[in-house]
């Protein structure tokens, strides 16, 4: 092979999803916190939708290897099975040996292992991988298990993951109960031209390029004509180029390397063979409030129904205006909205914001969140509240306060759920 010409100790571009290669995109690390807000929120589920080849099994796996001990996980990948099997294969992920079992035993029995778990102090979490290949039957009985609760809270969570099909039967009329608990929708797009090449040299710094330009910087528009930024077409076309170059004995891959790759390949540019356009550069907008606002759930929804204001030492840092979705905060550049202090957690917490209300979450944080000077976990914001993070609070200011006094109606109160002690 060719990592003795380029002087690499492992292949860069494998298709075997590797947790050690992952380059979390801005999009993909929103995904991913999305993912990890599973372990703390019990009421719903999230669904992770993409492309093939978009990362999702790499997201996935990466995301699992990073869970703590506490937490007991059920993976299925197989999914064109029937309801039976697919309870069978989550006990058989759980230890169990379940193939003489009827669905009554079935279901008992892993009644019974999530309640014990949960006496316990741990964790379940279920991730269906390709879930888009479910049937009607299976989501109906994903939708069972995730009710499955003590007397305090749920005891399952829940990923589905799968290609875009995926929420097409979500929305079916048949499915309108799984749908209504269904707590996150997230939409893995593609990578930009720019994330495309900053994905190259990640992968070839991972596998030992230290610095030096294995790849020529004409070659990274070409690759994202032909692959679109999906990941596994960029790996594909990546491999077969170093191919390529090697047979020539060249330590550098060219221009020509890749069109010759694509040749090989028999491709055409992504946009002709997909009918999609090619997402352009957009320059970084010069503060998190002037981010757009992705689609996190739901239908999208342009009204602006309220803003937040992120304030330090009595000044506006961000005001960011709220609409159906859901914003994250926290200390690291792939949230919303970004807090630049120690005392602010990687992903510290959410806002959900439907037609009827605002609720603000914590995200598991070191520090939490206050209300009034009193610690909580959950907090149905109500228009002026203030929400302190750190040394920082977020001022809720809701737009929807004059449109409902014209109507007559009062607005909702405000309800709280206190901090546990574990925060």
């Amino acid at each position: 092979m060719y990592l003795d010409l380029f002087k690499l100790r492992d292949l860069p571009f494998r298709l075997s999803p590797d947790p050690q290669f992952i380059y979390l995109s801005r999009n993909h690390s929103r995904a991913k916190a999305y993912m990890e807000s599973t372990i703390w929120f019990t009421d719903g589920f999230v669904v992770i939708t993409g492309e093939i080849g978009s990362g999702k099994t790499t997201l996935i796996e990466t995301f699992l290897r990073e869970l703590e001990q506490d937490v007991v996980v059920a993976q299925i990948n197989q999914t064109q099975v029937s309801a039976i099997e697919f309870l069978q294969s989550v006990l058989v992920q759980f230890g169990f040996s379940p193939f003489r079992m009827r669905k009554a035993e079935l279901l008992a029995t892993l009644n019974q292992f999530l309640i014990e778990q949960y006496a316990a102090g741990r964790k379940v979490l279920l991730v269906v991988d390709e879930a888009q290949n479910l049937s009607t039957r299976v989501l109906e009985e994903v939708r069972l298990l995730s009710g499955i609760e003590t007397s305090k809270e749920k005891v399952l969570r829940i990923i589905l993951a799968g290609q875009p099909q995926l929420n097409d039967k979500l929305d079916s009329a048949e499915l309108v109960q799984l749908a209504q608990r269904v707590r996150l929708r997230f939409h893995l797009t593609a990578l930009s031209q720019e994330d495309t090449r900053q994905y190259i040299v990640h992968r070839l710094e991972i596998a030992g390029a230290e610095g030096r330009a294995i790849f020529s910087p004409d070659t990274f528009p070409e690759i994202y004509r032909y692959t679109g930024g999906v990941p596994r077409l960029v790996n594909t076309l990546c491999d077969t180029a170093m191919m390529g170059a090697y047979a020539g004995d060249r330590a550098q891959v060219r221009r020509e390397d890749i069109l010759a790759a694509v040749e090989e390949l028999q491709w055409t540019e992504y946009a002709a063979r997909t009918h999609r356009e090619l997402r352009p550069i957009v320059p970084e907008p010069a503060t998190t409030a002037e981010r757009p606002l992705e689609q996190t759930g739901g239908r999208p929804n342009d009204m602006i129904l309220a803003h937040i204001e992120l304030g330090l030492e009595g000044r506006t840092v961000i005001d960011m205006p709220l609409r159906v979705g859901r914003v994250i905060v926290g200390r690291t550049s792939d949230n919303d909205i970004q807090v630049d202090s120690r005392f602010v957690s990687r992903h510290h917490c959410q806002i959900v914001t439907t037609p009827q209300s605002c609720v603000i979450e914590d995200l598991n944080s070191t520090n939490g969140m206050t209300v009034r000077n009193r610690r909580v976990r959950r907090h149905v914001l109500s228009d002026g509240d203030v929400v302190s993070i750190g040394q920082h609070a977020l001022t809720y200011r809701d737009d929807r306060v004059a449109r409902t006094a014209v109507a007559g109606d009062p607005p909702a109160a405000a309800n709280d759920v206190p901090a546990t002690k574990s925060g």
